[in-house]
């Protein structure tokens, strides 16, 4: 059985860092690309940051680029979301996804990955 569970959210004031986890059991994670996506109150699911197998490609929206830094670490089974310079707007519910497909360029899209965590709360004060 796959599972993802991410961890590291929490409270920060503007301006503030935070690293979120995402580690996974039940699959050869090293084979699989693995995005994370956020989901703010009322609004849809949106990517964040991909990153494909070997952690040699990463892929970051723009509202994050230069401030988000996603990284793993395959003996870990584990993949990380680094958010320096937070701001209000980035407070969501943050989700990693994988697999079952192996990219060579991690993709954008949710229908691309079958296997989500729950997610973490992000939630970044003014």
């Amino acid at each position: 059985q796959v599972q993802l569970v991410e961890s590291g959210g929490g409270l920060v004031q503007a301006g503030g860092s935070l690293r979120l986890s995402c580690t996974a059991s039940g699959l050869t994670f090293s084979y699989y690309a693995v995005a994370w996506f956020r989901q703010a109150p009322g609004k849809g699911r949106e990517f964040v940051a991909a990153i494909n197998w070997s952690g040699g490609s990463s892929d970051y929206a723009d509202s994050v680029k230069g401030r988000f830094t996603i990284s793993r670490d395959n003996a870990k089974n584990t993949v990380y979301l680094q958010m320096n310079s937070l701001e209000p707007e980035d407070t969501a519910v943050y989700c990693c996804a994988t697999g079952p497909r192996q990219f060579s360029i991690a993709p954008r899209g949710r229908d691309q990955y079958d296997y989500w965590g729950q997610g973490t709360q992000v939630t970044v004060s003014s």
